[in-house]
Protein backbone atom coordinates (compact mmCIF):
# COMPACT_ATOMS: atom_id res chain seq x y z
CA UNK A 1 0.00 0.00 0.00
CA UNK A 2 1.44 3.16 -0.92
CA UNK A 3 1.94 6.01 1.95
CA UNK A 4 1.04 9.65 1.40
CA UNK A 5 2.02 12.31 3.75
CA UNK A 6 -0.72 15.09 3.41
CA UNK A 7 0.53 18.47 4.99
CA UNK A 8 -2.49 20.67 5.72
CA UNK A 9 -4.63 17.65 5.94
CA UNK A 10 -7.19 19.27 8.93
CA UNK A 11 -8.11 22.49 6.70
CA UNK A 12 -10.83 22.54 3.45
CA UNK A 13 -8.96 21.57 0.80
CA UNK A 14 -6.56 19.11 2.55
CA UNK A 15 -9.73 17.09 4.50
CA UNK A 16 -11.44 16.44 1.30
CA UNK A 17 -8.38 15.23 -0.52
CA UNK A 18 -7.41 12.94 2.19
CA UNK A 19 -10.96 11.42 2.32
CA UNK A 20 -10.64 10.80 -1.85
CA UNK A 21 -7.26 9.46 -1.16
CA UNK A 22 -8.26 6.93 1.87
CA UNK A 23 -11.34 6.29 -0.81
CA UNK A 24 -8.60 5.23 -3.59
CA UNK A 25 -6.54 2.96 -1.35
CA UNK A 26 -4.25 4.77 -0.48
CA UNK A 27 -2.25 5.40 3.85
CA UNK A 28 -2.33 8.62 4.72
CA UNK A 29 -0.46 10.61 7.63
CA UNK A 30 -2.36 13.74 8.09
CA UNK A 31 -0.33 16.21 9.09
CA UNK A 32 -1.45 19.49 10.41
CA UNK A 33 -1.00 22.41 12.97
CA UNK A 34 -4.36 23.14 13.71
CA UNK A 35 -4.70 26.52 13.17
CA UNK A 36 -7.68 28.52 13.27
CA UNK A 37 -8.34 27.01 10.35
CA UNK A 38 -7.12 23.29 10.53
CA UNK A 39 -9.93 21.45 12.68
CA UNK A 40 -9.75 17.79 13.86
CA UNK A 41 -13.62 17.50 13.19
CA UNK A 42 -13.08 18.12 9.42
CA UNK A 43 -11.22 14.71 9.74
CA UNK A 44 -13.55 12.28 12.23
CA UNK A 45 -15.22 10.49 9.13
CA UNK A 46 -10.97 9.21 8.43
CA UNK A 47 -10.14 8.48 12.33
CA UNK A 48 -11.55 4.92 12.02
CA UNK A 49 -10.08 3.93 9.14
CA UNK A 50 -6.89 1.33 9.88
CA UNK A 51 -4.92 3.62 6.73
CA UNK A 52 -5.37 7.05 8.31
CA UNK A 53 -3.14 8.47 11.24
CA UNK A 54 -2.79 12.12 12.43
CA UNK A 55 -0.08 13.90 13.74
CA UNK A 56 -0.40 17.54 15.39
CA UNK A 57 2.67 19.29 14.07
CA UNK A 58 4.38 22.42 11.71
CA UNK A 59 5.64 22.11 8.63
CA UNK A 60 8.42 24.28 10.26
CA UNK A 61 9.70 21.42 12.05
CA UNK A 62 12.06 20.26 9.33
CA UNK A 63 12.77 16.83 11.79
CA UNK A 64 9.06 16.27 12.68
CA UNK A 65 8.32 16.01 8.66
CA UNK A 66 11.82 13.62 7.95
CA UNK A 67 10.93 10.92 10.71
CA UNK A 68 7.21 10.45 9.30
CA UNK A 69 8.60 10.40 5.37
CA UNK A 70 11.27 7.61 6.90
CA UNK A 71 8.78 5.90 9.43
CA UNK A 72 5.77 5.57 6.75
CA UNK A 73 8.24 5.01 3.57
CA UNK A 74 6.34 7.64 2.70
CA UNK A 75 6.23 7.95 -1.30
CA UNK A 76 4.13 11.24 -1.98
CA UNK A 77 4.55 14.38 -0.09
CA UNK A 78 1.10 16.60 -1.04
CA UNK A 79 1.69 20.37 0.84
CA UNK A 80 -2.00 22.12 1.30
CA UNK A 81 -0.42 23.49 4.54
CA UNK A 82 -0.67 27.64 4.07
CA UNK A 83 -2.40 30.58 5.36
CA UNK A 84 -4.69 31.34 2.29
CA UNK A 85 -7.00 34.40 3.45
CA UNK A 86 -5.99 37.37 1.54
CA UNK A 87 -7.66 39.83 3.98
CA UNK A 88 -5.97 38.70 7.00
CA UNK A 89 -2.32 39.29 4.42
CA UNK A 90 -3.25 42.46 4.39
CA UNK A 91 -3.42 43.25 7.84
CA UNK A 92 -1.08 40.69 9.39
CA UNK A 93 1.26 39.41 6.77
CA UNK A 94 3.94 37.74 9.20
CA UNK A 95 2.10 34.70 9.48
CA UNK A 96 1.66 33.88 5.54
CA UNK A 97 5.60 34.62 5.11
CA UNK A 98 6.40 32.12 8.35
CA UNK A 99 3.71 29.37 6.95
CA UNK A 100 4.20 30.20 3.25
CA UNK A 101 7.81 30.51 2.32
CA UNK A 102 9.68 29.73 5.43
CA UNK A 103 7.54 26.13 5.98
CA UNK A 104 7.34 25.64 2.45
CA UNK A 105 11.27 25.38 2.37
CA UNK A 106 11.49 22.92 5.49
CA UNK A 107 9.37 20.47 3.72
CA UNK A 108 11.56 20.73 0.62
CA UNK A 109 14.71 20.58 2.91
CA UNK A 110 13.17 17.17 4.53
CA UNK A 111 12.14 15.64 1.42
CA UNK A 112 15.62 16.32 -0.15
CA UNK A 113 17.26 14.55 2.69
CA UNK A 114 14.78 11.61 2.40
CA UNK A 115 14.82 10.91 -1.18
CA UNK A 116 18.06 11.58 -1.34
CA UNK A 117 18.90 7.91 0.66
CA UNK A 118 15.87 6.22 -1.46
CA UNK A 119 17.09 3.50 -3.53
CA UNK A 120 17.17 4.08 -7.28
CA UNK A 121 14.10 1.79 -7.69
CA UNK A 122 11.65 4.13 -4.50
CA UNK A 123 12.76 7.52 -6.27
CA UNK A 124 10.86 6.63 -9.35
CA UNK A 125 8.71 6.58 -7.07
CA UNK A 126 8.01 9.51 -4.95
CA UNK A 127 6.61 12.70 -5.69
CA UNK A 128 6.41 16.14 -3.78
CA UNK A 129 3.43 17.82 -5.05
CA UNK A 130 2.58 21.41 -4.04
CA UNK A 131 -0.48 23.26 -4.23
CA UNK A 132 -0.97 26.59 -4.85
CA UNK A 133 -3.63 29.31 -6.39
CA UNK A 134 -4.44 31.27 -9.23
CA UNK A 135 -3.56 34.44 -7.58
CA UNK A 136 -0.04 34.24 -7.73
CA UNK A 137 -0.78 35.21 -11.71
CA UNK A 138 -2.33 38.32 -11.07
CA UNK A 139 -5.79 40.40 -12.24
CA UNK A 140 -6.81 39.58 -15.85
CA UNK A 141 -8.56 41.89 -17.70
CA UNK A 142 -11.81 41.22 -19.23
CA UNK A 143 -10.79 38.50 -21.43
CA UNK A 144 -8.17 35.60 -21.69
CA UNK A 145 -7.43 32.60 -18.78
CA UNK A 146 -4.39 31.58 -16.78
CA UNK A 147 -2.19 28.68 -18.00
CA UNK A 148 0.71 26.77 -16.76
CA UNK A 149 3.49 29.49 -18.71
CA UNK A 150 1.15 32.71 -17.46
CA UNK A 151 4.19 34.66 -15.98
CA UNK A 152 3.92 35.43 -11.90
CA UNK A 153 2.59 38.96 -10.91
CA UNK A 154 1.25 38.36 -7.41
CA UNK A 155 -0.42 41.60 -6.06
CA UNK A 156 -1.28 40.37 -2.19
CA UNK A 157 0.76 39.91 0.43
CA UNK A 158 -0.71 36.09 0.72
CA UNK A 159 -0.28 35.42 -3.43
CA UNK A 160 3.46 37.01 -3.14
CA UNK A 161 3.56 34.30 -0.43
CA UNK A 162 2.50 31.64 -2.97
CA UNK A 163 4.22 32.97 -5.31
CA UNK A 164 8.04 32.57 -3.49
CA UNK A 165 7.37 28.97 -2.33
CA UNK A 166 6.23 27.96 -6.13
CA UNK A 167 9.77 29.58 -6.86
CA UNK A 168 11.19 27.59 -4.29
CA UNK A 169 9.54 24.06 -5.00
CA UNK A 170 10.80 24.63 -9.09
CA UNK A 171 14.39 25.55 -7.65
CA UNK A 172 14.59 22.42 -6.19
CA UNK A 173 13.34 20.65 -8.67
CA UNK A 174 15.85 22.15 -11.32
CA UNK A 175 18.72 22.06 -8.84
CA UNK A 176 18.84 19.14 -6.64
CA UNK A 177 16.66 17.04 -8.61
CA UNK A 178 13.53 16.45 -6.68
CA UNK A 179 10.45 15.17 -8.32
CA UNK A 180 8.48 18.20 -7.55
CA UNK A 181 4.93 19.08 -9.35
CA UNK A 182 2.83 22.06 -8.97
CA UNK A 183 -0.73 22.61 -8.85
CA UNK A 184 -2.76 26.30 -9.42
CA UNK A 185 -6.16 26.21 -8.52
CA UNK A 186 -9.04 29.12 -9.11
CA UNK A 187 -11.33 29.76 -5.77
CA UNK A 188 -12.57 26.64 -3.99
CA UNK A 189 -15.74 26.27 -2.56
CA UNK A 190 -18.31 23.22 -0.76
CA UNK A 191 -18.10 21.46 2.41
CA UNK A 192 -16.12 22.25 5.05
CA UNK A 193 -14.73 25.96 4.64
CA UNK A 194 -14.13 27.92 7.12
CA UNK A 195 -17.22 30.08 7.48
CA UNK A 196 -14.42 33.06 6.82
CA UNK A 197 -14.74 32.98 3.21
CA UNK A 198 -17.13 34.25 0.86
CA UNK A 199 -19.91 31.84 0.24
CA UNK A 200 -20.79 30.50 4.11
CA UNK A 201 -19.82 33.63 5.56
CA UNK A 202 -22.82 35.39 3.62
CA UNK A 203 -25.33 32.34 4.42
CA UNK A 204 -24.86 33.10 7.91
CA UNK A 205 -24.89 36.68 7.74
CA UNK A 206 -27.84 36.31 5.45
CA UNK A 207 -30.06 33.86 8.33
CA UNK A 208 -29.13 36.32 10.70
CA UNK A 209 -30.25 38.97 9.25
CA UNK A 210 -27.08 40.88 9.10
CA UNK A 211 -25.47 42.97 5.70
CA UNK A 212 -24.48 40.92 2.97
CA UNK A 213 -21.13 42.87 2.66
CA UNK A 214 -19.80 43.06 -1.18
CA UNK A 215 -16.21 44.49 -2.04
CA UNK A 216 -16.89 47.79 -4.26
CA UNK A 217 -19.60 46.87 -6.42
CA UNK A 218 -19.28 43.45 -6.81
CA UNK A 219 -17.90 43.22 -10.02
CA UNK A 220 -14.46 41.56 -9.39
CA UNK A 221 -15.00 37.73 -11.08
CA UNK A 222 -14.21 34.49 -9.31
CA UNK A 223 -13.62 30.90 -11.55
CA UNK A 224 -15.23 28.44 -8.97
CA UNK A 225 -13.97 24.67 -8.70
CA UNK A 226 -15.92 22.20 -6.31
CA UNK A 227 -13.67 21.53 -3.92
CA UNK A 228 -14.03 18.25 -4.39
CA UNK A 229 -13.24 18.25 -8.18
CA UNK A 230 -9.75 20.16 -7.02
CA UNK A 231 -8.69 17.31 -4.93
CA UNK A 232 -9.44 14.89 -7.25
CA UNK A 233 -7.05 16.57 -9.80
CA UNK A 234 -4.43 16.82 -7.56
CA UNK A 235 -4.56 13.32 -7.09
CA UNK A 236 -4.86 12.89 -10.61
CA UNK A 237 -1.74 15.28 -10.76
CA UNK A 238 0.24 13.09 -8.15
CA UNK A 239 -0.37 9.68 -10.19
CA UNK A 240 0.10 10.83 -13.83
CA UNK A 241 1.85 14.04 -13.36
CA UNK A 242 5.59 14.78 -15.11
CA UNK A 243 7.91 15.77 -12.40
CA UNK A 244 8.65 19.35 -13.03
CA UNK A 245 5.87 20.37 -14.25
CA UNK A 246 2.98 22.82 -13.20
CA UNK A 247 -1.07 21.85 -13.91
CA UNK A 248 -3.89 24.39 -13.40
CA UNK A 249 -7.33 23.48 -12.08
CA UNK A 250 -10.10 25.27 -12.60
CA UNK A 251 -14.12 25.01 -12.54
CA UNK A 252 -15.01 26.96 -16.04
CA UNK A 253 -17.47 28.65 -13.82
CA UNK A 254 -16.44 32.25 -14.00
CA UNK A 255 -19.07 34.46 -11.68
CA UNK A 256 -19.18 38.10 -10.62
CA UNK A 257 -19.31 38.08 -6.97
CA UNK A 258 -22.42 40.09 -6.54
CA UNK A 259 -23.78 37.40 -9.17
CA UNK A 260 -22.79 34.39 -6.35
CA UNK A 261 -23.94 36.39 -3.49
CA UNK A 262 -27.30 37.30 -5.01
CA UNK A 263 -27.66 33.08 -6.19
CA UNK A 264 -26.95 32.37 -2.70
CA UNK A 265 -29.69 34.87 -1.32
CA UNK A 266 -32.21 33.02 -3.80
CA UNK A 267 -31.72 29.92 -2.74
CA UNK A 268 -31.47 30.66 0.85
CA UNK A 269 -35.22 31.76 -0.28
CA UNK A 270 -36.56 28.87 -1.12
CA UNK A 271 -34.45 26.27 1.63
CA UNK A 272 -34.86 28.85 4.39
CA UNK A 273 -37.01 32.32 3.92
CA UNK A 274 -37.14 34.70 5.95
CA UNK A 275 -40.41 35.34 8.44
CA UNK A 276 -41.29 38.49 7.70
CA UNK A 277 -41.35 37.09 3.56
CA UNK A 278 -38.62 39.47 2.59
CA UNK A 279 -36.17 38.21 0.08
CA UNK A 280 -32.28 37.79 1.34
CA UNK A 281 -31.12 40.01 -1.65
CA UNK A 282 -32.35 42.85 0.14
CA UNK A 283 -29.51 42.35 2.94
CA UNK A 284 -26.88 43.68 0.14
CA UNK A 285 -25.11 46.05 1.02
CA UNK A 286 -21.55 47.50 -0.54
CA UNK A 287 -18.65 47.95 1.29
CA UNK A 288 -14.98 49.91 0.79
CA UNK A 289 -13.55 47.59 -1.70
CA UNK A 290 -10.22 46.06 -0.32
CA UNK A 291 -6.56 47.16 -1.14
CA UNK A 292 -5.17 45.45 -4.35
CA UNK A 293 -8.46 43.52 -5.37
CA UNK A 294 -7.84 41.64 -8.84
CA UNK A 295 -10.13 42.48 -10.98
CA UNK A 296 -10.40 38.74 -12.75
CA UNK A 297 -9.50 35.21 -12.24
CA UNK A 298 -10.18 32.32 -14.86
CA UNK A 299 -8.32 29.39 -15.52
CA UNK A 300 -7.61 26.92 -18.41
CA UNK A 301 -7.06 23.74 -17.68
CA UNK A 302 -7.05 21.94 -21.09
CA UNK A 303 -3.57 20.64 -20.20
CA UNK A 304 -5.11 18.84 -16.96
CA UNK A 305 -7.52 17.48 -19.39
CA UNK A 306 -5.72 16.12 -21.99
CA UNK A 307 -2.26 14.61 -20.06
CA UNK A 308 -4.27 13.72 -16.79
CA UNK A 309 -7.41 13.17 -17.79
CA UNK A 310 -9.25 15.32 -15.40
CA UNK A 311 -12.83 15.75 -15.08
CA UNK A 312 -15.25 17.89 -13.63
CA UNK A 313 -18.36 16.10 -11.69
CA UNK A 314 -19.42 19.46 -11.08
CA UNK A 315 -20.00 21.20 -14.23
CA UNK A 316 -22.26 23.47 -13.04
CA UNK A 317 -21.51 25.89 -10.34
CA UNK A 318 -24.87 26.42 -9.17
CA UNK A 319 -25.61 22.91 -8.45
CA UNK A 320 -22.57 22.90 -6.76
CA UNK A 321 -23.84 25.89 -4.98
CA UNK A 322 -27.07 24.57 -4.35
CA UNK A 323 -25.62 21.82 -2.37
CA UNK A 324 -22.87 23.81 -0.52
CA UNK A 325 -25.70 25.88 0.95
CA UNK A 326 -27.59 22.55 1.80
CA UNK A 327 -24.41 20.92 3.59
CA UNK A 328 -24.03 24.39 5.99
CA UNK A 329 -27.61 24.34 6.68
CA UNK A 330 -27.35 20.42 7.97
CA UNK A 331 -23.89 21.31 9.43
CA UNK A 332 -24.63 24.17 12.07
CA UNK A 333 -23.04 22.09 14.60
CA UNK A 334 -19.92 21.83 12.94
CA UNK A 335 -19.08 25.62 12.13
CA UNK A 336 -20.06 26.50 15.55
CA UNK A 337 -16.68 23.94 16.83
CA UNK A 338 -14.51 25.38 14.79
CA UNK A 339 -15.22 29.23 14.86
CA UNK A 340 -14.88 28.33 18.69
CA UNK A 341 -11.15 28.45 18.59
CA UNK A 342 -9.37 30.89 20.57
CA UNK A 343 -8.50 33.84 18.11
CA UNK A 344 -11.34 33.58 15.71
CA UNK A 345 -13.09 36.57 15.12
CA UNK A 346 -15.67 34.58 12.74
CA UNK A 347 -18.93 35.36 15.50
CA UNK A 348 -22.68 34.62 14.95
CA UNK A 349 -25.34 33.63 17.11
CA UNK A 350 -25.46 29.91 16.87
CA UNK A 351 -28.78 29.21 18.56
CA UNK A 352 -31.05 30.87 16.66
CA UNK A 353 -29.10 29.56 13.57
CA UNK A 354 -30.12 25.63 14.78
Amino acid sequence: MKSLLVTGAAGFIGSNFAEIALDRGYKVIAYDALTYAGHRENLQDQDGSNNFHFVHGKIQDRKAVLDLLREHKICGLVNFAAESHVDKSITGPADFIETNISGTFHLLTAAKEYFDALSDDAKKNFRFLHVSTDEVFGSLGATGKFTETTPYAPNSPYSASKAASDLLVRAWHHTYGLPTITTNCSNNYGPKQFPEKLIPHMIFCALQGKALPVYGKGENVRDWIHVTDHASGVLLALEKGRSGETYCFGGNSERKNIDVVKEIASILDGLRPRKDGKKYSEQIEFVMDRPGHDLRYAIDDSKAENELGFKRNYAQFEDGLRATVEWYLDNVDWSQKVTSKPGTKVTYDWASLK
